[in-house]
């Protein structure tokens, strides 16, 4: 994975990490947050290097399913966003075009 789609996959697992298999959860988790290598997960929970590397890539898969579906890691790029230009001219127009387009 290059480093922008780990930082994302990362972003998605806080979100969604509570609606994965443990071993998804577990596996993802220590590889992105923990930085252990696939190898010593696989020690770790002595099954192979390919369990492990085959329920990381599951796992990714269901985390961007679920952003698909639910959105909150779009949404809260989008209020960010929205943020920034509300930074630069803060009006009570600007705030209430924002709100607007958040609810």
């Amino acid at each position: 994975m290059e480093l922008t789609e780990l930082t994302e996959v990362s972003t998605l697992l806080n979100y969604y990490k509570k609606l994965l298999s443990d071993k998804q959860r577990d596996y993802l988790i220590e590889h992105l947050e923990d930085d252990m290598s696939l190898s010593e997960i696989a020690k770790k929970y002595n099954v192979t290097r390919q369990a492990v590397h085959d329920n990381i890539k599951r796992g990714t898969k269901i985390l961007y399913e679920y952003e698909e579906k639910i959105g909150f890691y779009q949404k809260e790029c989008l209020i960010e966003k929205e943020l920034q230009i509300l930074k630069k001219n803060i009006t009570v127009e600007n705030i209430d075009k924002i709100i607007e387009k958040m609810f």
